[in-house]
């Protein structure tokens, strides 16, 4: 027999199972590059929502579960199916990390794969060959899963709430195509349900997950508009009524309600944006096209590093020429918007990756005043920006070989650069002081890799980091702040880390968080005496600083939290007296539960429950807190006011309070505790 023969006899596996072995492969080389980033600690803003999963102690019945889904007051959302996503990997903290982290990486393996078939789709509809198809939807949905930029989104915990949206975008695209399938096939009742089942369902599931899941209809129709309509109309003219009614209602309509939303947000957005940024809405508007240039050209230029978390260094513009790239990036962009729509026609693959990037970035990169520079605002929006290279490089030719070739190097480059950036993530420390050797101009990075210097036992180090950055950064509150923890390692603190701190207070717009959570650890340092210079005098002079910062002094919330930390600082000068009247002036700036009772126990947990019993008595002869507001906030208080939650935590507390007041020996061994202390 010959060889020939043979060869005929063997039965060879068909396109489709080779398409899936390479889809598994593909996903499985994507979690061998990931995982040495699973190692990784939190971060930055971990630390500020994932505690919320043991706020209110561990989430084992419904009760807790309500009030934890509810707690979220990112959006009017709340973004409840994120933080529902957390439950599986906690129910309580604190927590570990790791297995946060292989969720989120799961998460980006299951979006891959559902790319790859959103493409795959796609490519059939403008009319290539099965094999083409399959084998552009494969490069596609694999230089997105490898791409270098993701890892910032996918190994950053609480970034779960930009990857879930993309995941049931890309089921709403799969779920409509098919939908248009049933409709042509006359089917026209599964088609309606299909249909409206993956955009309402789908916009609702992921605008729970965050905000810009309300973009998905405005996608979709990009989808429609460039590819489905030309390519693969609806030719039976008995249905073609009903899915023009779809278009409209389930594609159309809401595309303009998100543009009238997106404008009637504007005028809100200009005067909230001085009070809580450094900018103004003009200002971000003209940075904003640096910004999208900028990830452009990380896209397309992968490395292995990038500025990271820490992009509060960006430099904003505060004109059309500064600096000089602001009127040619802002050129740049409407180019490239033109070209997408006049590529549209004989380009559809290139249009579309155009149109739906910027369309996915109308959210988070317009005038709605967010910080001006995140990674992970990426990760929808690129989502098809490597198919059109996918089809042109897997296209058949006379050199048979070289594309493809060419494409398989690309994936491997990019694996390559993804596993170094995710080694870097897999170690804090070494992370830390990469990112603060990329950004200079961070105040964020130089803090960041400070605190780990401290932490790793050379305050040497962070000092000199940290008075290296102070000159760049005189009304950035977290420098001297951390300034101030390592000189008071190394046994000194300067007068003049003192003076940047009060000139911080006195200046920031922003950072007043930053203090109310420090000043707790300043405080104790003071009272133990456990650092030369920092005394109650140092920390009053802060608060008074505080007083007269002029951004602050409109801001209910800041001036709450002052005469909080007012208290606190009366309580360790053993004023009771003092403490329970500044407690009561916050209180009646805003007379929040949380705050009545917080204040209250601390009171009695320092030997003062006469004081702690009385602040509650004055918090219940103030009028109702101002409502919560509109969106999950407000279903937020309504649950805990039908679980009587604050009035059982306030009667255990004052309980509590009433044993100690009438356990003298017990409140004079507490109180002597606390003057030991202090002495």
């Amino acid at each position: 027999m010959t060889a020939a023969r043979a060869n005929r006899g063997i039965k060879r596996p068909s396109a489709a199972i080779l398409y899936v072995v390479a889809l598994a492969v593909l996903l499985l080389a994507a979690w061998h590059v990931y995982r040495p980033g699973l190692a990784g600690d939190f971060l930055f803003d971990d630390f500020g929502n994932l505690p919320a999963i043991g706020a209110t102690g561990p989430i084992d019945n419904l009760a807790a579960l309500a009030r934890y889904l509810t707690s979220g007051d990112a959006d009017p959302t709340g973004r409840p199916l994120t933080l529902a996503s957390f439950l599986l990997d906690a129910r309580d903290w604190p927590a570990n990390a790791y297995s946060f982290k292989v969720t989120n990486l799961l998460l980006h393996l299951l979006n891959g794969a559902l790319l790859c078939a959103v493409l795959l789709r796609l490519g059939i509809a403008v009319g290539l060959k099965p094999d083409h198809a399959r084998a552009a939807a494969l490069f596609g949905a694999g230089a997105w899963l490898m791409h270098p930029l993701f890892v910032s989104t996918t190994l950053y915990v609480v970034q779960r709430e930009a990857m879930l949206p993309a995941t049931f975008v890309l089921i709403a695209l799969l779920g409509w195509t098919r939908s248009r399938e049933w409709l042509e096939s006359n089917h026209p009742k599964r088609a309606v349900t299909g249909m409206t089942a993956s955009i309402l369902g789908c916009t609702l599931l992921a605008t729970l997950c965050k905000a810009n899941g309300v973009l998905l209809p405005l996608l979709l129709l990009l989808v429609e508009w460039i590819v489905l309509s030309p390519y693969r109309p609806i030719r039976a003219d008995a249905v073609k009524p009903l899915y023009r009614r779809m278009l409209v209602l389930l594609l159309i309509v809401p595309s303009l309600l998100l543009a009238l939303g997106l404008l009637g947000a504007l005028p809100v957005a200009i005067h909230a944006a001085p009070e809580v940024r450094n900018w103004s809405v003009g200002q971000r508007l003209l940075t904003e096209p640096r910004v999208l240039l900028d990830y452009l050209g990380l896209l397309w230029v992968p490395r292995a590093h990038s500025l990271g978390l820490f992009t509060d260094g960006f430099v904003v513009s505060r004109g059309w020429l500064h600096p000089p790239t602001t009127g040619p990036c802002m050129l740049g962009i409407f180019v490239l918007i033109a070209a997408g729509l006049a590529l549209r026609k004989k380009y559809p693959a290139v249009a579309l990756a155009l149109l739906f990037y910027f369309a996915g970035q109308l959210l988070e990169s317009t005038w709605i005043p967010l910080e001006l520079y995140y990674e992970h605002r990426n990760y929808l929006p690129a989502m098809l920006m490597f198919w059109p290279v996918g089809i042109v490089l897997t296209a058949r030719s006379s050199l048979r070989w070289v594309g493809p070739s060419m494409a398989l190097a690309i994936l491997v480059m990019l694996g390559m650069l993804t596993h170094e950036r995710a080694t870097s993530w897999g170690n804090g420390y070494t992370q830390a002081q990469k990112w603060a050797a990329f950004n200079p101009g961070s105040a964020r990075a130089q803090a960041s890799a400070a605190q780990y210097d401290l932490a790793h036992g050379r305050p040497h180090l962070a000092a000199a980091r940290l008075l290296n950055a102070l000159p760049s950064h005189p009304d950035d509150l977290q420098i001297p702040v951390n300034l101030v923890g390592a000189e008071c390692r190394l046994g000194d603190l300067r007068p003049e880390t003192l003076h940047s701190v009060d000139h911080s207070l006195m200046t920031s717009r922003v950072g007043g968080e930053l203090m109310f959570k420090w000043f707790d650890t300043a405080l104790d340092m003071a009272t133990r005496k456990e650092c030369r210079g920092l005394d109650f005098a140092a920390l009053q002079a802060m608060l008074d600083a505080m007083r007269s910062n002029p951004h602050w002094r409109s801001i209910p919330g800041r001036q709450q939290d002052i005469e909080h930390l007012q208290g606190l600082l009366y309580l360790a000068q053993h004023r009771p007296d003092q403490a329970l009247s500044a407690f009561d002036r916050a209180l009646i700036l805003d007379p929040q539960p949380d705050a009545a009772l917080e204040q209250a126990a601390t009171l009695g947990a320092e030997g003062y429950p006469l004081q702690g019993l009385a602040h509650l008595n004055f918090w219940r002869t103030l009028p109702p807190s101002k409502p919560a507001p509109f969106g999950m906030p407000r279903i937020h208080a309504w649950i805990l006011e039908r679980q009587h939650y604050w009035e059982c935590e306030a009667l255990r507390l004052r309980k509590t309070l009433q044993t100690d007041a009438m356990s003298p020996v017990k409140h004079a061994r507490r109180h002597a505790k606390t003057q030991a202390i202090g002495r």
